[in-house]
């Protein structure tokens, strides 16, 4: 990763259902959060990490958010929207921009770890008052200008071994 020094402080904001959806699509697996705050974070000063969630109401879901939690993040839920006609939504695009620029004064680098588009504005913005901005997400699932706005882009596409979860084989993993 470029220009990473020890005295930065650091806030990482993770899209779980972004990354969640990617893994599953591409390889079928499971994302290892802790790896990725990990490599987000290097040898850094970690100030905030905050894991935003969408409640679905399936029964393992609360055992994640709590291993969440447990790894360092600040877990923030909200619930799944169900509309007439049954669509679903439930995303926290606006929840994670406001609390980016938020923290920007706090922070001297945000990571944004998601591949989602509708961020590119949130970027432009805290580049725009002099704000380091990182990427973290899957790169065939990432948006090219999203890419190209950040200072420095963690494609976890690169080593799936260490960002991506192994195959269950029937014993618990310690990783989330």
């Amino acid at each position: 990763m470029v220009s990473q020094y020890s005295e930065q402080r650091v806030g990482v904001f993770v899209d779980v259902s972004n990354l969640y959806y990617s893994a599953r699509t591409m390889y079928n697996r499971k994302v290892n959060f802790k790896a990725i705050l990990k490599e987000a974070v290097g040898d850094r000063k970690l100030i905030r990490a905050i894991a935003y969630v969408i409640k679905a109401e399936s029964p393992e879901e609360q055992k994640f958010f709590d291993a969440l939690g447990n790894i360092g993040f600040d877990v923030k839920s909200k619930e799944l929207q169900v509309f007439y006609g049954g669509h679903k939504k439930g995303d926290w695009d606006v929840g994670i921009a406001m609390d980016a620029i938020r923290l920007a004064q706090k922070i001297d680098v945000v990571v944004i770890a998601s591949g989602d588009g509708d961020f590119i504005p949130l970027l432009e913005h805290l580049r725009s008052i002099g704000q380091r901005v990182e990427v973290a997400s899957f790169g065939r699932s990432t948006s090219g200008k999203l890419r190209e706005l950040a200072d420095s882009f963690i494609d976890l596409d690169e080593n799936q071994r260490k960002f991506l979860m192994a195959e269950r084989t029937g014993r618990s993993n310690d990783k989330v």
